[in-house]
């Protein structure tokens, strides 16, 4: 499965961003999906992930600021992202089925 994430960019802090994660086909209907972002000079962790059940989770971190959703169609997921800290510039990742998306840089400044 080919993914694809997108939607990073420049913003303030207390900003907002909304990231897309595009997969080639319908695979978020039968597949659970995760968002990671890896900061610079740390270890790609796990932020966000919704199963295909629709349960979600989140890390500590992000809990109350991020959202994680799919679309009707299972093939794109989002994460809308609010209130954000400089501490939440990385490179953003979507996952699923064991498949990496190329990432999309989000930074925040102060």
């Amino acid at each position: 499965v080919q993914l694809q994430a997108y939607g990073g960019g420049l913003v303030q802090t207390g900003g907002s961003l909304r990231l897309s994660c595009s997969a080639s086909w319908s695979i978020f209907r039968f597949n659970d999906m995760g968002w990671y972002r890896q900061a610079p000079g740390k270890q790609r962790e796990s932020i966000a992930d919704i199963a295909s059940s629709g349960r979600k989770s989140y890390a500590d971190s992000v809990k109350g600021r991020f959202t994680v959703s799919v679309d009707s169609a299972g093939a794109t997921a989002y994460l809308q992202m609010t209130n954000l800290k400089p501490e939440d510039t990385a490179v953003y990742y979507c996952n699923s089925m064991r498949s990496w998306g190329r990432g999309t840089l989000v930074t925040v400044s102060s």
